[in-house]
């Protein structure tokens, strides 16, 4: 029963990402190896984060108290990631893949080593889900900030704005947690709920880019 339980989890939390490879053209692109790629870039980062936090008074500890300096510097750090995505997106070499698909491995490598790295049961998988919708999104609009050069200056700010949510999401769910007690499936619903929302925003302002300007 406990193997049937872990292999559930397992497809619960890995299935999406190896059904969006599979469904979208990146497998068309082969676009294999820039998430692998990109996958590394977020394991190092991670030990980077770790790093930092021995480095800070940052209390990593579980604790049932909303504390706003430690989720702040929490958030502080979890720019770190949107500087490893930065460098995921704009050092590593690719292969000849588009902008639009380069995005879109870059994030699925994310949100597949954020998974396993954190997300390995059965509520947890729901988060996972959640993570690779937001990781995508994060990576679509990173990809307009750093690499999409002619956009429309009016939608700037709404992307900064939009990428600095996506990023500070972890905070966000500590604060529904801890400060206003949900309890865990009503936090995991608004994960599910944000990620969507984030996703048709990202996407609109990725499409609205992508329009030739007058």
């Amino acid at each position: 029963m406990t193997i049937f339980h872990f292999f559930n989890c397992a497809i619960l939390t890995f299935g999406p990402h190896a059904v969006y490879y599979s469904a979208t053209p990146l497998s068309e692109y082969d676009t294999l190896g820039t998430s692998i790629k990109a996958a590394v870039v977020y394991l190092i980062t991670s030990l980077v984060k770790v790093l930092f936090v021995s480095a800070t008074f940052l209390n990593v500890s579980e604790s049932d108290r909303f504390d706003p300096y430690q989720e702040l510097l929490k958030a502080l750090i979890g720019f770190i990631d949107v500087a490893g995505l930065y460098f995921a997106l704009t050092q590593l070499t690719h292969r000849n893949i588009s902008q639009n698909h380069k995005f879109q491995a870059v994030g699925l490598g994310w949100a597949f080593a954020d998974s396993v790295l954190h997300r390995l049961a059965a509520p947890m998988g729901l988060e996972a889900n959640a993570n690779l919708v937001l990781s995508i999104s994060l990576a679509a609009l990173g990809s307009l900030m750093w690499l999409r050069k002619n956009k429309p200056k009016t939608l700037i700010p709404i992307i900064y704005v939009c990428a600095g949510i996506v990023a500070t999401m972890p905070s966000i769910t500590s604060y529904l947690r801890l400060g206003l007690e949900w309890h865990f499936p009503k936090v995991v619903g608004f994960e599910l709920f944000t990620s969507l929302v984030m996703a048709f925003i990202s996407w609109q302002l990725y499409s609205a880019c992508q329009r030739p300007s007058n």
